[in-house]
């Protein structure tokens, strides 16, 4: 009995000093966050960057452990797994595969429920099974969303194109945010009368014959924020140079690399948000009971040199709201 009783006595003086269920910037100067990234494109790379620069200057240390699956959802399980093994005081994913990999992996790891898990350049979060209440996400996960206003961007195409009966949509049909922004870019091209044609692949090689067949079928080809397609878009941009077919993107990157135009967010200023998001955390707020946010703020981009090769005259009036434009 009295065995007994000084262990409690310990156990009692001793609870003050143990750590608590969550992490707190406040009394820890160095924390290990473990990052999966789906591919490697100038949007996604946006974020992470974004993410690294908003965490520096912040009185902390952060140790980076960062992955990056190129586009193959096999490696994004694996690197899911590696990171249970990791015990990281945060963990971030950037698009929604690797999200998903990571919310899988984390049901087979009971030693990481109270790892606060971040998702980031997420869609559609609640068709990805990644939370069921965008307000009260619960568990431990929640994230900032790059949820498109898909009726901005279809606007903005008719204006390139008055006449646009058919619309080309190049997307991965194995990903669960392209699937759901290709049903509402349906229901705004009942609204604008047009119809979509979809030109569907499963990996990133497949994208140029996708492409192709979209020639003579449609009058200019949309590439939402999907991440094997991005990853290969110039086997897009070439088909669609040499066949006078416009091609508009999701994402203002894109534009750069030969795309139209593109009604996007800055994929950097999103990173730099859920880095505020995540220094909330450290501090202490709870995952599952911070709402996931969302990006408002859009950027107009235009690519003149491309504009012309795809057989489009850019009008007036969207020059010159242009945020950036390319000559």
């Amino acid at each position: 009995m009295k065995k007994a009783f000084f262990v409690t006595m310990i156990v009692l003086m001793l609870a003050p000093l143990m750590p608590a269920s969550g992490v707190n910037a406040e009394s820890k100067t160095s924390f290990k966050i473990s990052v999966s990234q789906f591919v490697e494109h100038p949007a996604l790379d946006a974020v992470l960057k974004g993410f690294q620069n908003y965490m520096k200057g912040k009185q902390i240390e952060v140790i980076y452990s960062i992955h990056n699956a190129q586009a193959n959802m096999a490696t994004a399980n694996q690197i899911a797994s590696q990171i249970m093994g990791e015990s990281p005081d945060l963990i971030l994913a950037i698009a929604t595969p690797t999200s998903q990999a990571i919310a899988q992996a984390l049901k087979k790891a009971p030693q990481m429920q109270n790892t606060p898990f971040l998702f980031t350049a997420v869609t559609d979060p609640i068709s990805a099974g990644l939370v069921k209440d965008l307000e009260h996400p619960g568990k431990n996960i929640t994230g900032v969303s790059d949820l498109l206003p898909v009726d901005k961007h279809m606007k903005m195409l008719k204006t390139f194109l008055p006449n646009l009966k058919n619309l080309g949509v190049l997307y991965n049909s194995g990903e669960a945010n392209s699937k759901k922004t290709v049903e509402m870019i349906r229901k705004e091209g009942k609204k604008l009368g047009f119809t979509v044609t979809d030109g569907t692949i499963s990996k990133s090689s497949e994208v140029y014959q996708a492409a192709k067949s979209l020639v003579g079928r449609v009058d200019a080809v949309f590439v939402p924020t999907d991440n094997t397609v991005v990853s290969a878009l110039e086997s897009a941009i070439k088909v669609c140079s040499q066949n006078k077919l416009p091609l508009f993107c999701a994402d203002v990157d894109s534009v750069a690399r030969g795309a139209v135009a593109a009604m996007g967010f800055d994929y950097y200023k999103h990173g730099y948000q859920t880095g505020d998001m995540a220094l909330r955390i450290l501090n202490g707020a709870k995952a599952g009971k911070t709402p996931v946010e969302t990006q408002r703020e859009l950027q107009l981009h235009i690519n003149l040199k491309y504009a012309k090769l795809m057989g489009v005259i850019v009008p007036e009036l969207l020059l010159s709201a242009a945020d950036k434009v390319y000559r």
